[in-house]
């Protein structure tokens, strides 16, 4: 039960602060702009449903998609770590520009909540590469099951958490204002950079015992 409590607290953690429903919320206002409270709730809740469906796409059939190209799950922990630093120094150095998807287009027919709100912002390369690694702890496992409900909890819980700061994004962007989101991404970014490096090493290490070489403790 340990066991299974540290992957979903693990996984929880680590897809909230690669989505990080705080800098998307810019966008999503942007993108919104004019619309009454409903139409916010709405496109939130339509964003936050095709983001849990492509993470739970990713987690049932991300390892049958690996096995058919022939890629070992530690190279995709490794690769996975690499996105994951790459997004977290970006979010700790943001560009001038901060990133943002130009509204224009915003209000054509369109889904918005599918692209850009579900992917790339919410269910991007790190989550869909972090999505994937944790598959190999399933693996690892000695209780697959339990591990699996685990892991579609924790992005349940992501989902719920990303929608409510959707759903309450005039608010809460009234209540940090820009600065504050800014010092929120850099934080986030930090700790995603440092997740970033303990997928790449736990990665090697699988990698190097999968061809016979023994990791001294």
């Amino acid at each position: 039960m340990g066991h299974e409590l540290s992957l979903f607290v693990g996984t929880f953690a680590t897809l909230l602060a690669i989505i990080n429903p705080f800098e998307v919320l810019p966008v999503y206002l942007k993108m919104l702009e004019g619309k009454d409270a409903a139409t916010h709730r709405k496109v939130a809740w339509k964003a936050c449903l095709y983001a849990l469906l492509l993470s739970l796409f990713f987690l049932i059939f991300g390892t049958l998609i690996l096995r058919l190209f022939g890629v070992p799950l530690s190279m995709v922990r490794i690769v996975g770590g690499i996105i994951l630093m790459k997004i977290g120094f970006e979010l700790f150095s943001p560009s001038a520009s901060g990133g943002v998807i130009p509204a224009s287009g915003a209000d054509q027919s369109g889904n918005i909540a599918f692209v850009p709100l579900a992917m790339p912002l919410m269910c991007g390369p790190g989550a869909i590469a972090t999505i994937l690694g944790m598959t190999a702890t399933i693996k690892r496992s000695s209780a697959e099951l339990a591990s699996f409900v685990a892991i579609v909890a924790a992005i349940f819980a992501t989902m719920v958490v990303t929608y409510l700061c959707l759903a309450y994004a005039g608010k809460l962007f009234d209540k940090l204002g820009a600065m504050g989101i800014d010092a929120i991404t850099r934080i986030v970014g930090f700790f995603v950079s440092a997740m970033g490096v303990a997928l790449i090493f736990d990665g090697i290490i699988e990698a190097l015992q999968t061809h016979g070489v023994t990791i001294l403790r």
